[in-house]
Formats: structure tokens, sequence, C-alpha cells
């Protein structure tokens, strides 16, 4: 089969094409005929080994895609030629990948394969952060740094979905059109993000932030917290990993809390699914939709990469398999 490999940890530009064996489908796992896989931030940082999971070179990245289902064991909640998305966690630049039956979701008729390579990660990432680890609540006040991208504009949909008023921070005016479109009630720019948070609600602060940013913005998303507010820090794409004076944190019983989906779910094997129930009503009514910024063939993985490594792209990008 055909698939995208890091040989060398240097970078997007050096990730290239190899015809390789497939991979075995060990006892109990599903086997998928990708036609599409999402691109996302880890994979960049696979390509210079800076991500914590550091597989022994050379390696296929991807960790979602969407496919057919070309075999399946008995008690897997998907059947042979199924249409679904999975999360194989690595291996999803390639044409066949194996997944375990807990990462797999069959997906309606409607979901074309590349909106559908979109959502395991982005999607289940934000789920778990804005319900089990922010605790949103109907008309509450979401402000989402990096909202062009495919975690914000996934953390703008979903929150939106969930009934809160959503502020989106994006760098651009097409950005930001891309995050109005997924359903964010205001959008603003970076720079003195902290005063017009303060301006939209009239002094009182958001309840959440959703920051998969980090970097200098990280004291100024505190600052515009409201009372009892929650900082969820979902990653750091700025590339710096910032530090909080605790003091702040008891001036106005605020919060700052971590966002580790995968050590989550990796100890409970049933999480994935749970999920998945919760979320496909969504999908089913056309609720959640990715929004889909490029798509690239899997010749152009390198292209694909650098698109998020340069933080040009608006919305997901998506590789297409077959």
């Amino acid at each position: 089969m055909r698939a995208a490999q890091i040989t060398s940890l240097d970078g997007p530009a050096a990730v290239s094409v190899a015809d390789i064996d497939e991979p075995r489908g060990a006892d109990g796992a599903v086997v998928v005929d990708v036609h599409a896989a999402g691109v996302t931030f880890p994979d960049v940082l696979q390509t210079r080994g800076l991500y914590q999971y550091k597989p022994e070179l050379p390696f296929v990245p991807g960790t979602e895609v969407a496919g057919v289902v070309r075999s399946a064991p008995d008690d897997a909640p998907v059947r042979p030629g199924d249409r679904v998305a999975a999360f194989p966690g690595i291996g999803g630049f390639a044409e066949t990948v194996v997944v375990s039956p807990d990462a797999v979701f069959a997906i309606p008729d409607t979901l074309s394969f590349v909106a559908a390579a979109a959502l395991p990660m982005n999607y289940l990432t934000v789920q778990f952060a804005l319900t089990r680890r922010g605790g949103l609540r109907e008309g509450e006040t979401v402000l989402v740094h990096g909202a062009g991208g495919g975690v914000g504009t996934a953390a703008v949909q979903l929150a939106s979905a969930l009934g809160a008023r959503v502020i989106a921070v994006t760098s651009s005016p097409e950005k930001g059109e891309v995050a109005r479109r997924v359903g964010a009630h205001e959008v603003i720019a970076p720079d003195g993000f902290r005063d017009a948070a303060r301006d939209l609600t009239d002094g009182a602060g958001v309840d959440l932030v959703v920051d998969p940013v980090g970097g200098d913005r990280f004291t100024d998303s505190l600052r515009c917290l409201a009372p009892e507010g929650r900082l969820l820090v979902v990653g750091f794409t700025a590339g710096e990993i910032p530090t909080v004076k605790v003091n702040r944190l008891l001036l106005n019983n605020i919060s700052v809390v971590g966002v580790g989906w995968g050590a989550f779910w990796g100890t409970r094997p049933g999480y994935l699914q749970q999920q998945w129930a919760e979320l496909r009503p969504l999908v089913d009514d056309g609720v959640l939709d990715p929004p889909v910024g490029a798509t690239y063939t899997l010749d152009d993985v390198a292209a694909a990469l650098t698109e998020l490594d340069t933080r040009a792209a608006k919305g997901k990008v998506v590789l297409t398999l077959r």
C-alpha cells in the first residue's frame, strides 16, 4: 500500500510517500480502507520529534481517518462495508489502517469521508474539554483562541450547539469568517482580546476560555475570566508553555484546568464510544459539520503539514487517499 512516512526528524518538508506492507490485522482489530485522513498539529510535532509519543523511525503518522471497514471482529460496533470515522492514533496517512474496535465510529451516509476524517481528534477532544473538564452550562460565555483552526472551529461549533455564547479569537479576517460560519457570535483579534472580551460582556468577563495556543496570551486569558471562570489548557501551538502565578486564581476563584483527552480515555476503553453516542445526534442533524479549509492528495502530504506548521490553515486540513 502507499503511505506517508517520517524517516527523519527534519520537519514537514522531509515527509515522503512510499510503498510499504499493509499493517497486519491483529485478532480483535478492525481493518479500515482509508478514503481520507485528518491532519493535526501532533502530526506536525512528530515530524520534528517534539511530540510526547516518539515512535521508532521510520513510521507512518496520522491520528484520524475515515473510510470503509474491510474486516471486523464479531463483537465490534461496526461491520464490513460500514462507512466509518476512526482514531488509530498513528498510521492514518496510509491506504489501510488497523484500529481498535473502541475507536471506530459509524457515520451517516450524508457525511462525506473528508468531513468525517475531521471529526475524531478535534471534536472528541473538545467534547471532553467543554463538558467533562469545563462543566459548560447553557447560557455561559466561551472565548475560544485559535478559533479559525481545526481545534478552534470544533470548539466554537460544539460550544454554540450546547447553548453557549461564543467569542472567537482569530488572527485574520478570513479566519474570523470561518469561525462565524461555524457558530461564533462575535469575533475579535488577538491584540487587545482581554479588553474586547470585557467590553462584549459589559465588564463581567467570560465563563470559559478554550486555549489550544498558550504562549503570551495565557495571563490575559486569566484576566478576562468572570468569577468562578475556567481556563481550559488544550495545547501550546504557540510553542511556549506558559506558567501561572497561583495568587491570580485566588482573587476571583478562577480555575486552570488541564485537558488531557488521550491520557483520560487511554485507561477507559469504553469512553470513546460513550462520547460518540453523545455527539452522533448532532452529526446526524448536521449541527456538527467540520469546516474543511483545504484538501491535499497523499502525494502532497508535506504541503498539508506545512499549512498547519505555518498557521495558515483556515478550518481543517484533510488528506484524500481514494
